[in-house]
């Protein structure tokens, strides 16, 4: 059982920035292919973005390119998400996530991910 934890969010203004993170308890971390999701009132969990075990790989929604970055340090079980020039539409609850699988591919359905945390608000305001 993994157990993943975010912190980093909050309140900030239209073009502000945040960093979230997202700490998981396992010593095998690198071998998880992790991603962000966010899920917003009343909407569907949508994905934001997915990275390869060892952080080589990334893949992002087309809303968040050229604004967000997804970044992990294996050495400290973390994974990151740097948000620049948000916007109020990106007012949501984000959530990690980890999927188990051996090689790198591109999971955007949140039914493919194995392991889940609790999620962190994060409210842009206009």
């Amino acid at each position: 059982q993994v157990q993943l934890i975010e912190s980093g969010g909050g309140l900030v203004q239209a073009g502000g920035s945040l960093r979230l993170s997202c700490a998981a308890s396992t010593r095998t971390f690198g071998t998880y292919v992790m991603a962000w999701f966010r899920q917003a009132p009343g909407k569907e969990r949508e994905f934001v973005a997915t990275i390869s075990q060892g952080g080589r790989n990334t893949y992002y929604t087309d809303s968040v390119k050229g604004r967000f970055t997804i970044s992990r340090d294996n050495a400290k079980n973390t994974m990151y998400l740097q948000m620049n020039g948000l916007k109020p539409e990106d007012t949501a609850v984000y959530s990690c996530a980890a999927r188990i699988s051996s090689f790198w591919t591109t999971k955007k359905d949140p039914n493919d991910y194995d392991y889940w945390g609790q999620g962190t608000q994060v409210t842009v305001s206009s």
